[in-house]
């Protein structure tokens, strides 16, 4: 009977977890980088990874927190 070795990690899109490849990449829908299934703190190790997105998401997320409370007063 032959063995068949342990199958490697499988690497999926933060955004996409439809998307899902045997090794790393670029995901073909958003062009993000693919990370190891079950990476812990995968997508914040992502963001931390490119400053620019994070930039942008914190200037977001300050945005919607600006908006509600202006809407609130």
């Amino acid at each position: 009977m032959e063995t068949q070795p342990p199958p490697g990690p499988v690497y999926i899109c933060p955004m996409h977890p439809d998307v899902r490849m045997p090794g790393p990449g670029k995901c073909p829908k958003c062009g993000m980088d693919l990370l190891p299934e079950g990476a812990r703190f995968a997508m914040l190790r992502h963001m931390l990874g490119h400053p620019m997105r994070l930039a942008i998401m914190l200037a977001a997320m300050l945005g919607l927190i600006a908006a509600v409370m202006m809407l609130l007063a």
